[in-house]
């Protein structure tokens, strides 16, 4: 019998969205290993999300220290892999964003485990299918290996919605705490008043269309109209209109949202492989054989300057009825 640790992100008292659909994917884990899921936090002032924890786990485990307050793969890894030895773990699973894929795979070197990254489901005691070829192909992987380590993908993998009755709680130590030499010399972060970008229930990407930087304030506009969060095109981020961690797309971030809005974006499969899991897409691309319009529910084919402005006036039209 081998439980089953997820690494849960959170922000001030809640869980992230990602962390529900790591939980989703470990319960299907506990299942076929025959243990049960813990959710593990760590980090400065993660204790107070301990009870959303409980609502989606049996068992939650904080570790809250101070000296974890900046995240870093070399000081996180090992506190999660005491814990998961100290817990008979089989399984370790973790977000397939930055911070998951960083210290997942640190983890699974400190336990000479198995890796499967990016999967979409759990198959078995030992088989995952993951998403290849920009998400046009499937495979299933098989680790054999006694713990295994994995990372899942948000925007494949339902939420867990909540137990019929909470878990409960506990604690434990972070330990030694050795940066190996590594220093966090400072954060640039984008300071923004709109939802985080993987978190987001509506996302709203432009293009290379856009022409310049400057017009990205009209896809601001309209993101604030529908309190959504902006994406863009890795054409647009290589071009320099918006800074990089806006990307959309195989190399950039992969987004589920309920809606997402594509503006003057052709659709190259990089970009599809981000965003085309998203329960309704809408596309405006002025080409009406853009290939967006292959995935798009619904499509608009005029300039983003007409589009633009009527979709922010009806919206505004329809908060105002409501």
């Amino acid at each position: 019998m081998g439980n089953v640790i997820v690494f849960c992100e959170s922000a001030g008292d809640s869980l992230k969205g990602s962390a529900l659909s790591a939980i989703a994917a470990g319960r299907t884990a506990a299942g076929f290993h025959g243990g049960e899921v813990i959710a593990l936090l760590v980090g400065k002032g993660v204790g107070a999300a301990a009870d959303h924890a409980c609502k989606y786990a049996p068992k939650v485990i904080t570790v809250d220290d101070d000296r974890l307050e900046t995240f870093m793969a070399e000081t996180y890894a090992p506190v999660i892999a005491n814990v998961a030895k100290a817990n008979d773990a089989s399984v370790i699973i973790g977000s397939a964003n930055q911070t998951g894929k960083d210290v997942i795979a640190r983890v699974a070197g400190i336990l000479d485990a198995g890796m499967a990254s990016d999967i979409s489901a759990v198959e078995s005691k030992t088989d995952y299918k993951r998403p290849v070829l920009a998400g046009n192909a499937y495979v299933t992987i098989e680790v054999s290996s006694d713990t295994t380590c994995v990372t899942v993908r948000q925007s494949e993998v339902d939420a867990a919605g909540e137990l019929d009755a909470p878990g409960s709680a506990s604690s434990a130590e972070a330990g030694e705490v050795n940066t190996f030499g590594a220093e966090v010399v400072r954060i640039e972060a984008s300071k923004s008043d709109r939802p985080d970008l993987n978190e987001a229930d509506v996302v709203v990407s432009g293009g290379r269309g856009m022409k310049n930087g400057d017009n990205f304030k009209h896809i601001e506009e309209l993101c604030d109209a529908l309190g959504a969060a902006m994406g863009a095109s890795r054409a647009a981020t290589d071009a320099g209109f918006v800074p990089s961690d806006l990307q959309v797309g195989q190399t950039g971030k992969v987004v589920a949202p309920n809606l997402y809005i594509a503006i003057a974006i052709s659709g190259a499969i990089q970009h599809l492989a981000g965003m085309k899991n998203s329960k309704t897409i809408v596309a405006v691309n002025k080409d009406a054989e853009a290939p967006i319009f292959q995935v798009a529910d619904f499509g608009i084919v005029t300039t983003w300057e007409e589009a633009i402005p009527q979709l922010i006036e009806e919206i505004k039209k329809v908060k105002a009825a409501s």
